[in-house]
């Protein structure tokens, strides 16, 4: 007889707030929305745009990561929680990026070498995107931060599937209203990271 467990030890198991926050702070991290001027730009370079590559691509790096991220860190000698401390820095400047305009972590837009670099890696799945998701282990059990990636990856295909009719919707300025709005999350994530681990 197969057992199945009940609603209760599912909940133990999963926890939806953790893997709300864990999602909307890779959604701000990945910011694909805002990222879509250069992922625009690119597109109409190589007048193709293979979404479901780009996805899969992405999602493997960062299940990687996930997996065998901290084992990395043991080879180099680093803790996670020290890890954890110095990505919470890098999530704290990548949301001053987001608020106040400035350009440091996006990909050259004259980079045109297809669906997979540079849109997987690094727009997708790029430093800070890494960097977070190991940090969060030392925050957020192992299945929270998986379903969020998967989660993630699904919005990421849809918008990399909807590039033009967003683009259209949302104009200039509703793509910066979103760049800023997730600045404001990122940072706030970034100071429980370091929080949960320095203080």
């Amino acid at each position: 007889m197969i057992y199945l467990p009940t609603y209760h030890e599912v909940l133990m198991i999963f926890s939806f707030s953790d893997i709300t926050t864990i999602s909307l702070t890779l959604f701000a991290i990945i910011d694909v929305v805002g990222a879509l001027p250069l992922i625009i730009t690119i597109k109409n370079k190589q007048q193709h745009l293979d979404s479901g590559k780009a996805t899969l691509a992405a999602g493997a790096l960062m299940i990687l990561f996930l997996i065998v991220g901290d084992k990395l860190l043991n080879i180099i000698g680093v803790d996670l929680p020290s890890f954890a401390v110095a990505g919470s820095i890098v999530i704290f400047i990548l949301g001053l990026e987001m608020i106040l305009g400035i350009d440091i972590f996006r990909q050259d837009p004259n980079d045109s070498n297809g669906s997979i670099i540079p849109i997987a890696f690094p727009i997708i799945a790029g430093s800070g995107t890494l960097t977070t998701i190991i940090s969060m282990k030392a925050v957020y059990e192992f299945q929270n931060i998986l379903i969020a990636i998967l989660l993630n990856l699904v919005l990421v295909y849809a918008v990399l599937k909807s590039t033009t009719f967003l683009e259209r919707i949302l104009g200039k300025a509703g793509l910066g209203l979103i760049r800023k709005f997730f600045g404001v999350i990122l940072i706030s994530i970034a100071v429980k990271i370091f929080k949960s681990n320095f203080l």
